[in-house]
């Protein structure tokens, strides 16, 4: 299921499982934030995903907000991804507080990816708990950032659109991997990096199509008749495609098949890993927007973005 990766999603993620869709992950545009105090309190982890959380069918953060800039210097970035992840793990948080803290979180790390000299000082300022997380999501940042060598000059022609909700896609990560052994954080994993779970709609430059990007062809021979633009369908396509690779046993090998990419492999890993030791974690990662990687910089694409055909992105930029 090679795919040659696309731009830029979700933190340097969407790249397509077969294809390219963007990349995250996944932005690194950003200014200073407001912050508070590096030693926020942090709440014990759970070890099973994430409890099921009341949500609206729209998600507040893709409908009504941006992404705020990312702190300007690593004693700050510390304080913003302090107050982000306490946030993102109180299960008290509010909705609305959920969803900035999730898209605070994102520019963080996109930002503290493209520095790996802060990552002393920034991981100094933390509280200890914080710490292997914050290693995993930089480390993520940088595999799938190493995978995009060349900007783009056009933004795709996709359409951008609000993500199904955290408890519905919870309930189909583990319904698809209890099938296929495959563990619900690594199906969780590689939607995000595909498509942002689930906010890009369009084909990639290879033709890869639907939620975790399959080219027709493959589809055809491991998407158990289902639809593959359905989100349902396309995570039981990926858990079953992953197990006729040997996932259950080699799952490193099953991912480089599902992209032919060392990177590709390490980064799903460690946002998996993440996700299997906080699985709250989902929470933020399902707030990330989507941000793609051009010539002019990281252009965020926000829900209701839509081109029939690629466009400049001096041309949309110039739209305001």
């Amino acid at each position: 299921m090679q795919r040659t990766v696309g731009l830029l999603l979700v933190a340097t993620l969407v790249t397509g499982c077969s294809g390219d869709a963007g990349d995250d992950e996944l932005g690194d545009r950003p200014g200073p934030s407001t912050t508070t105090s590096t030693t926020a309190p942090v709440t014990a982890t759970v070890t099973g995903a994430p409890p099921p959380t009341t949500t609206t069918t729209e998600p507040v953060d893709v409908l009504t907000l941006r992404p705020p800039a990312a702190a300007a210097s690593p004693e700050a970035l510390a304080d913003q991804i302090a107050v982000a992840e306490a946030a993102i793990r109180d299960p008290s948080t509010p909705e609305l507080d959920l969803a900035r803290a999730g898209l605070a979180q994102q520019v963080a790390y996109r930002t503290l990816g493209g520095h790996p000299e802060w990552d002393d000082v920034v991981l100094a300022a933390l509280p200890a708990e914080l710490r292997s997380s914050v290693r995993r999501h930089a480390a993520a940042r940088r595999e799938f950032r190493g995978m995009h060598v060349t900007p783009s000059d056009t933004l795709p022609a996709w359409r951008i659109v609000a993500p199904r909700p955290a408890d519905e896609l919870l309930s189909i990560y583990e319904e698809a991997g209890d099938e296929f052994d495959i563990p619900w954080s690594v199906l969780a994993a590689i939607h995000l990096v595909e498509t942002g779970t689930g906010r890009i709609r369009g084909t990639s430059t290879a033709g890869a199509q639907g939620p975790m990007q399959f080219l027709p062809a493959t589809w055809a021979a491991y998407g158990g008749g289902g639809d593959i633009n359905d989100t349902h369908d396309a995570i039981a396509g990926a858990a079953r495609y992953l197990a006729a690779n040997n996932g259950a046993t080699d799952l490193d090998h099953a991912l480089f098949r599902y992209n032919h990419s060392a990177r590709y492999v390490r980064g799903v890993r460690l946002y998996a890993d993440l996700l299997a030791e906080h699985p709250r974690a989902f929470l933020g990662l399902h707030q990330w927007g989507v941000w793609y990687l051009t010539s002019e910089g990281e252009v965020y694409l926000p829900v209701g973005y839509e081109q029939q055909e690629p466009i400049a992105v001096s041309s949309y930029l110039a739209k305001g």
